[in-house]
């Protein structure tokens, strides 16, 4: 018998624009400096799960200093640099036999949509802009069932004037699994 106590906890870290935007045509449609910082060093030694279409749009390829573990149904798909899995459950077994502390979730909208029930922590950059032509979203989240554990200061990327913040969101209840 595994005890629970033992499992690593589950997070997700996303950025999101207006309306939960996250893509636009396979790709994240902003890139601020501060938050790509932030997204290597939570991520950092860590686990990442994220879906084909995310692992395809990274532009070099598996991230280095992480297990990158790819969700495919493709039988026939092989990246260089990760590991793929059939499923969310299956990449998450694989993720957890490492012993890790927290297993990220990176992406695409559909996993995270498939994660967020059972996400103890949300590492989310709130970005000041509204993109109309995003065709990809992250969940609307039930606030009563998250707990607000950090928000930084409002900040300025000074090469694209988008303005963000970073807030970190842990569950109030045990997350179902």
């Amino acid at each position: 018998m595994t005890d629970i106590a033992l499992l690593p906890s589950i997070a997700i870290i996303v950025a999101t624009a207006a309306r939960n935007a996250i893509g636009a045509a396979g790709s994240i449609p902003f890139r601020i400096s501060g938050d790509m910082k932030r997204f290597r060093e939570v991520t950092m030694g860590r686990p990442i799960i994220m879906g084909r279409r995310t692992f395809e749009s990274l532009p070099s390829g598996a991230l280095p200093g992480r297990h990158n573990i790819v969700v495919s149904h493709r039988a026939d798909y092989h990246p260089d640099g990760a590991t793929v899995a059939p499923s969310l459950s299956e990449a998450i077994a694989i993720a957890a036999a490492g012993h890790p502390d927290e297993i990220m979730i990176i992406g695409g909208g559909e996993i995270y949509s498939q994660a967020l029930g059972s996400t103890s922590r949300i590492y989310l950059t709130e970005v000041d802009a509204d993109y109309p032509d995003a065709d990809t979203f992250f969940p609307e989240l039930d606030m009563a069932a998250w707990a607000v554990e950090e928000v930084s200061e409002p900040m300025t990327d000074p090469k694209s004037g988008l303005g963000y913040r970073f807030i970190t969101l842990r569950r109030r209840r045990a997350p179902r699994g």
